[in-house]
């Protein structure tokens, strides 16, 4: 469209839609004009027709009283100019009527307006008044509830002054208890140094003898065997009959090497055969591990649950009870000294306790950010020690029911030990390849080990003089705590580790070792020697862990298709 034209466009439409909408009323404005016109001319010809009436009533009365004198002619004279002035004046007031009307019209309009204004505002102010009298009550209620809350605060305030109080009451003897402990502790490492002393004593003693059968007999006879003591007993002579014999037959080696050699597997004869196998959950079996006192052996799977089995039937295994609460997978489970108690440690960043008698969930222990992969007693039944995949150790107090001290490892953290009955150092395996050392006493790491893999499980002798670290080089490292070496390195051509979390486990006295591969074998190894005793292969998964029995030197294993298996003679 060029130049104005669009303007003449816009024009030409509404021209056009005004023609349209006007054309039907075109009649009615026509009669109005009409209307307003002949209003008019009435108006003009009511005005010429009073002027010619007043004219001829003046010529009538002028002719009338043209007889009467010039007194009478100017009286008329007056009146005509009065009626005029007062047609003049009636005029103006009916002009000023009309206006009247019209402003009575719009007063009466506005006071309708007005009246509808002040209904809408008695409206809203009906509903205010109902506002404020809610609020009001509100306020009054606010006003009780703090009263209410002051009482409280005030109740709070002195029960937080007395446990205040008491708090220090607690912490005073708190502190007396860890100088009272210090000085035990120091008393007790003079002890263990008596010990030592008293030892190496004995042991100058015995490679001084030269009767070193009737020494082990001596020595190993006054160990009691339980049921099984008398054979046990003359086993022992026996096997150091046998050492005697060899070291006066000249054979090679130093001293220590043909002790070692000589000490029969009194406590961890050789499994070699299957005793029992049975299916332990409902999918990947985690972790398990033998109690202390009894043969009764628990599991931890991917189930969320913990099950506690019995063996000491020959050839029968019987559930003895699940314990349940955990939310996800359990990763690690392990006895107190006593056997009463146990714990677990499971993928939903939490920690269970239970009592071993009655199954009952005794404690909860949430405070991690990740999962948790190892949960072990710390030297006593009330505390407990965690290490987690959120790269920190936390110490639990069970009395208290609260976590007591984190330390930050900087690394996920697989498993863990603690060196001494007393709990005061801490050993942790980490994903960093790290193996470190910590004291209670302290909160930073005393020391580490660099291995070559990421460690997947830790265990240690019975001795407290060795540790066992399963490494995901597909190697186990023996390492020596007194000299913090690595003394020994197992491995095999055909041994794989199965997972990262893969537990390795020391036998009873130390002699032997065995650990799960991913072939679903479970590999015996000779500590001493280092040689590979045996492969023994039941299962059709990779083994994730084993646990040997203290006592019986029986073997459990368990893997990742829900089978466990027990091995030796029952």
């Amino acid at each position: 469209m060029e130049g104005g034209d669009w303007k003449n466009n816009i024009i030409s439409q509404l021209q056009s839609r005004n023609k349209r909408e006007t054309i039907a009323f075109q009649d009615i404005i026509t009669f109005q004009s009409r209307l307003f016109d002949n209003v008019s001319t009435l108006k003009n010809e009511n005005l010429q027709l009073t002027l010619l009436n007043e004219r001829i009533r003046y010529s009538n009365t002028e002719s009338v009283l043209s007889s009467g004198g010039g007194v009478t002619n100017e009286r008329i004279q007056a009146l005509e100019q009065k009626i005029l002035s007062q047609q003049e004046e009636l005029t103006s007031m009916h002009r000023r009527r009309g206006e009247s009307a019209q402003q009575i019209i719009n007063l009466n309009a506005r006071a309708h307006d007005l009246e509808k204004n002040l209904q809408a505002k008695d409206i809203i102010i009906s509903e205010n008044t109902a506002l404020i009298a809610s609020l009001r009550a509100e306020i009054q209620m606010y006003e009780t509830n703090m009263a209410e809350l002051q009482g409280l605060n005030q109740v709070l305030r002195d029960e937080h002054q007395a446990l205040q109080i008491a708090f220090a009451a607690i912490e005073d003897k708190l502190r007396k208890s860890q100088d009272e402990n210090r000085s035990l502790v120091e008393r007790l490492i003079k002890y263990k140094a008596k010990d030592a002393d008293k030892m190496n004593e004995e042991n100058e003693h015995f490679l001084k003898s030269s009767n070193p059968t009737a020494f082990f007999i001596n020595t190993f006879g006054r160990v009691s065997f339980g049921k099984k003591s008398d054979k046990v007993r003359k086993e022992l002579e026996e096997a150091a009959r046998e050492g005697g014999s060899r070291s006066s037959g000249g054979s090679g080696g130093s001293t220590d090497d043909k002790i070692m050699d000589s000490l029969p597997y009194y406590a961890t004869s050789l499994p070699t055969k299957v005793a029992l196998r049975f299916d332990a959950h409902d999918g990947e079996v985690n972790a398990v591990k033998w109690s202390p006192t009894d043969r009764l052996v628990a599991t931890g799977g991917a189930d969320r649950k913990v099950k506690l089995w019995d063996v000491s039937k020959p050839g029968l295994i019987e559930n003895k009870g699940t314990l349940v609460g955990s939310n996800a997978g359990v990763m690690s489970v392990d006895f107190d000294a006593t056997g009463v108690y146990i714990v677990g440690a499971s993928n939903d960043f939490a920690s269970r306790v239970w009592t071993v008698g009655d199954q009952r969930l005794r404690h909860t222990l949430t405070g991690h950010s990740g999962k948790v992969m190892a949960a072990k007693f710390l030297g006593e039944p009330t505390k407990v020690i965690t290490g987690s995949h959120d790269r920190t150790l936390k110490i639990w107090d069970l009395r208290s029911r609260m976590c007591t001290e984190t330390k930050f490892a900087g690394s996920s953290c697989n498993d863990l030990v603690t060196s001494d009955g007393a709990g005061s150092t801490i050993i942790s395996g980490h994903f960093d390849k790290r193996i470190r050392f910590w004291d209670i006493r302290t909160e930073m790491s005393a020391n580490h080990i660099m291995l070559q893999g990421k460690v997947t499980s830790l265990d240690l002798s019975r001795d407290s003089n060795y540790l066992l670290a399963c490494v995901r080089d597909d190697t186990i490292q023996l390492i020596d705590l007194r000299m913090n070496t690595i003394v020994r390195s197992f491995s095999h051509e055909s041994f794989k580790v199965g997972c990262d979390w893969s537990r390795a486990a020391f036998g009873p006295v130390g002699r032997l070792l065995a650990v799960g591969a991913a072939d679903g074998a479970a590999y015996v190894w000779n500590t001493h020697s280092g040689r590979l005793e045996a492969v023994l292969k039941d299962h059709t998964s990779a083994v994730t862990a084993v646990s040997w029995h203290p006592q019986s030197g029986l073997l459990a294993s368990v893997d990742r298709g829900k089978r466990a298996v027990i091995w030796g003679d029952l």
